[in-house]
């Protein structure tokens, strides 16, 4: 299991994941929304995924959508 430590045992968004040992590689499910494949070599490596995917600054800018106002039917 990975657990997030930010929040209480009694949280869901606790467990991130759980990590079984497949055929010499370990296959992971997600239990919570990251992006996670769904085998790796070790469990070490899916640690440094979800740290990877959790660091905030790896977060991007804001995608900027152009407002245009509404079209009238006619």
């Amino acid at each position: 299991m990975i657990n997030d430590r930010r929040y209480e045992t009694d949280d869901p968004r606790h467990v991130v994941a759980c990590v079984h040992d497949v055929d010499g590689e370990v296959e992971v499910v997600r239990l919570r929304d990251l992006p996670l494949e769904t085998r790796y070599p070790s469990a070490s490596d899916v640690l440094e995924a979800v740290a990877r995917a959790k660091d905030p600054s790896r977060a991007t800018r804001p995608i900027v959508i152009p407002s245009h106002p509404p079209l009238f039917a006619n």
